[in-house]
Protein backbone atom coordinates (compact mmCIF):
# COMPACT_ATOMS: atom_id res chain seq x y z
CA UNK A 1 0.00 0.00 0.00
CA UNK A 2 1.02 3.45 -0.93
CA UNK A 3 1.98 5.73 2.14
CA UNK A 4 1.67 9.68 2.74
CA UNK A 5 2.83 11.25 5.61
CA UNK A 6 2.43 14.79 6.92
CA UNK A 7 1.35 17.27 9.68
CA UNK A 8 -1.35 19.32 10.98
CA UNK A 9 -1.46 22.37 13.17
CA UNK A 10 -4.30 23.04 15.88
CA UNK A 11 -3.56 27.13 16.58
CA UNK A 12 -6.43 28.72 18.81
CA UNK A 13 -6.25 32.90 19.09
CA UNK A 14 -6.53 34.89 22.21
CA UNK A 15 -10.15 34.72 21.17
CA UNK A 16 -10.33 30.69 21.79
CA UNK A 17 -11.15 30.40 18.17
CA UNK A 18 -9.39 27.89 15.97
CA UNK A 19 -7.30 28.74 12.47
CA UNK A 20 -8.75 26.15 9.84
CA UNK A 21 -8.51 26.47 5.86
CA UNK A 22 -11.31 25.40 2.94
CA UNK A 23 -10.26 23.93 0.16
CA UNK A 24 -11.37 25.35 -3.80
CA UNK A 25 -14.76 23.81 -4.83
CA UNK A 26 -15.64 22.65 -1.27
CA UNK A 27 -17.39 23.84 1.71
CA UNK A 28 -15.44 21.25 3.93
CA UNK A 29 -13.16 22.96 6.73
CA UNK A 30 -10.15 21.22 8.03
CA UNK A 31 -6.89 22.74 10.08
CA UNK A 32 -3.88 23.47 8.24
CA UNK A 33 -1.64 20.72 6.68
CA UNK A 34 0.12 18.95 4.10
CA UNK A 35 2.67 16.60 3.43
CA UNK A 36 6.12 16.59 4.48
CA UNK A 37 8.58 17.18 2.00
CA UNK A 38 12.07 15.33 0.82
CA UNK A 39 14.44 16.70 4.05
CA UNK A 40 12.11 18.20 6.06
CA UNK A 41 11.04 17.17 9.47
CA UNK A 42 7.37 17.16 10.81
CA UNK A 43 8.13 20.17 12.62
CA UNK A 44 9.18 22.23 9.22
CA UNK A 45 6.35 20.74 7.42
CA UNK A 46 4.16 22.12 10.10
CA UNK A 47 4.91 25.86 10.22
CA UNK A 48 5.79 25.95 6.01
CA UNK A 49 2.10 24.24 5.68
CA UNK A 50 0.66 27.29 8.26
CA UNK A 51 2.61 29.78 6.76
CA UNK A 52 1.38 29.00 3.08
CA UNK A 53 -2.13 28.21 4.09
CA UNK A 54 -2.77 30.91 6.03
CA UNK A 55 -0.22 33.19 5.79
CA UNK A 56 0.36 33.11 9.59
CA UNK A 57 4.17 32.54 10.94
CA UNK A 58 3.95 30.21 13.97
CA UNK A 59 6.12 28.26 16.16
CA UNK A 60 5.41 25.00 17.67
CA UNK A 61 4.43 24.28 21.19
CA UNK A 62 4.29 20.90 21.57
CA UNK A 63 3.42 17.47 19.28
CA UNK A 64 0.09 15.93 20.37
CA UNK A 65 -0.09 12.69 18.61
CA UNK A 66 -0.01 10.64 15.21
CA UNK A 67 -3.10 9.89 13.26
CA UNK A 68 -2.61 7.00 11.12
CA UNK A 69 -5.38 6.12 8.91
CA UNK A 70 -6.15 4.50 5.61
CA UNK A 71 -8.01 6.67 3.28
CA UNK A 72 -8.33 5.83 -0.21
CA UNK A 73 -5.54 2.83 -0.48
CA UNK A 74 -3.31 5.23 1.04
CA UNK A 75 -1.67 4.49 5.09
CA UNK A 76 -2.05 8.11 5.93
CA UNK A 77 -0.02 8.99 8.86
CA UNK A 78 -0.52 12.88 10.00
CA UNK A 79 1.81 14.36 12.71
CA UNK A 80 -0.77 16.52 15.14
CA UNK A 81 1.13 20.01 16.40
CA UNK A 82 -0.19 22.50 18.95
CA UNK A 83 1.40 25.69 17.20
CA UNK A 84 1.53 29.28 18.40
CA UNK A 85 0.63 32.11 16.38
CA UNK A 86 3.57 34.39 16.28
CA UNK A 87 2.50 37.43 13.80
CA UNK A 88 0.13 38.24 11.76
CA UNK A 89 -1.00 36.83 8.49
CA UNK A 90 0.17 37.96 5.14
CA UNK A 91 -2.66 35.94 3.22
CA UNK A 92 -2.70 32.66 1.12
CA UNK A 93 0.27 31.89 -0.31
CA UNK A 94 -0.69 27.88 -1.35
CA UNK A 95 2.09 26.81 -4.10
CA UNK A 96 -0.78 23.74 -4.58
CA UNK A 97 -3.01 26.56 -5.71
CA UNK A 98 -5.80 24.03 -3.78
CA UNK A 99 -6.31 26.75 -0.19
CA UNK A 100 -9.35 29.00 -1.04
CA UNK A 101 -10.32 30.81 2.52
CA UNK A 102 -8.76 30.46 6.05
CA UNK A 103 -10.27 31.88 9.10
CA UNK A 104 -10.36 31.49 12.87
CA UNK A 105 -13.59 29.86 13.75
CA UNK A 106 -15.17 29.56 17.32
CA UNK A 107 -16.14 26.66 19.01
CA UNK A 108 -20.32 27.37 18.50
CA UNK A 109 -18.91 27.75 14.87
CA UNK A 110 -17.61 24.50 14.49
CA UNK A 111 -20.73 22.63 15.14
CA UNK A 112 -21.84 24.03 12.29
CA UNK A 113 -19.52 23.86 9.28
CA UNK A 114 -18.75 20.56 7.14
CA UNK A 115 -15.77 18.87 8.15
CA UNK A 116 -12.85 17.25 5.65
CA UNK A 117 -11.64 14.89 8.37
CA UNK A 118 -14.98 14.39 10.61
CA UNK A 119 -13.14 12.58 13.39
CA UNK A 120 -11.02 15.92 14.26
CA UNK A 121 -13.88 17.84 15.76
CA UNK A 122 -14.24 15.97 18.44
CA UNK A 123 -10.78 16.66 19.62
CA UNK A 124 -10.98 20.46 18.39
CA UNK A 125 -13.76 20.78 20.58
CA UNK A 126 -12.41 19.75 23.62
CA UNK A 127 -9.15 21.69 23.10
CA UNK A 128 -11.07 24.92 22.28
CA UNK A 129 -13.77 24.17 25.38
CA UNK A 130 -11.08 23.40 28.12
CA UNK A 131 -8.27 24.06 26.97
CA UNK A 132 -6.68 21.27 27.25
CA UNK A 133 -6.48 18.03 25.48
CA UNK A 134 -8.65 14.95 25.54
CA UNK A 135 -6.73 11.72 26.68
CA UNK A 136 -6.02 10.64 23.31
CA UNK A 137 -4.63 6.94 23.80
CA UNK A 138 -7.34 4.96 22.17
CA UNK A 139 -8.85 7.27 19.68
CA UNK A 140 -7.22 5.49 16.13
Amino acid sequence: MKEWVGSAAICINENNEILMVRGIDTEKWAIPSGGIEEGETPEQCCVREVKEETGYPVKIIEELFVKEITIKGFDVKTHYFMVKKIGESEGIKDPDKTIEASRWISSSELMKIYHLYPEDLELLLSIINKGSFPNLDNRY
